[in-house]
């Protein structure tokens, strides 16, 4: 432990205050993607099966079955469900709503991992032009006695700051795209229940009896 915190001082000795900022901002950006994987498991994300079972069941016309399986489920898509149990054909839009209230929840940080995605391979290279200039105004100074190691070190501690830039970003784009594909899908799964739940199969059958036999109840 006190060799890894030694490093990091080592590392920001000599990338200066862009790598403090850097490393900083990786603490956050850590701390936020943990925290979204809980969010997600906590909230069921990905894990429908009792969801499914009580639409399918629903889309049969097996009220009571549908009912079981969803108080079975631990999805926190099972108040829009129920409030679908309820609605009328009319109210998918509504339905649609109250679940974008549920995806936003889910959400938020993804702005932030977004900000760091774009900004900390910027930021580094700040700190590489910061660097650079730094190791020129070196190279001027020591005037007709240059060192090509002095200019040779300038630069690679120059550099230092895009790879750690780099080192933020690309780990953080990568977590935040599976958490939008995540999304993605879950927004499929709740507009396909909800699409179910009001429309369902056993009533377009019923419907399509009454138009062939008008006797049929």
């Amino acid at each position: 432990m006190n060799q890894m915190i030694e490093s990091l001082r080592q590392i920001i000795d000599l990338g200066g205050p862009v790598v403090a900022i850097l490393l900083a901002v990786s603490v956050v950006t850590l701390a936020t993607i943990l925290f979204k994987v809980w969010q997600f498991a906590a909230a069921g994300v990905g894990r429908h099966k009792s969801l499914r079972d009580a639409v399918a069941a629903w889309d049969r016309g097996d009220r009571t079955g549908a009912t079981f399986a969803l108080n079975a489920s631990k999805s926190y898509l099972v108040p829009v469900i129920e409030m679908a149990f309820a609605a009328d054909p009319e109210d998918t839009k509504r339905l649609i709503a109250e679940a974008e209230v549920r995806f936003a929840r889910l959400e938020r940080g993804f702005r932030l991992l977004d900000s760091v995605a774009q900004l900390a391979p910027l930021l580094g290279l700040f700190g590489t032009v910061l660097g650079m200039i730094d190791a020129f105004q070196s190279l001027q100074d020591a005037g007709a006695q240059v060192d090509p190691s002095l200019l040779a070190g300038g630069i690679w501690v120059a550099l230092l700051t895009t790879a750690v830039g780099l080192a933020v970003a690309m780990p953080t784009a990568m977590v935040l795209s599976w958490l939008e594909g995540r999304m993605d899908t879950e927004r499929v799964i709740a507009e396909r229940a909800i699409t179910t739940v009001l429309h369902p199969q056993w009533h377009h059958q019923a419907h399509g009896q009454e138009e062939a036999d008008p006797s049929y109840a």
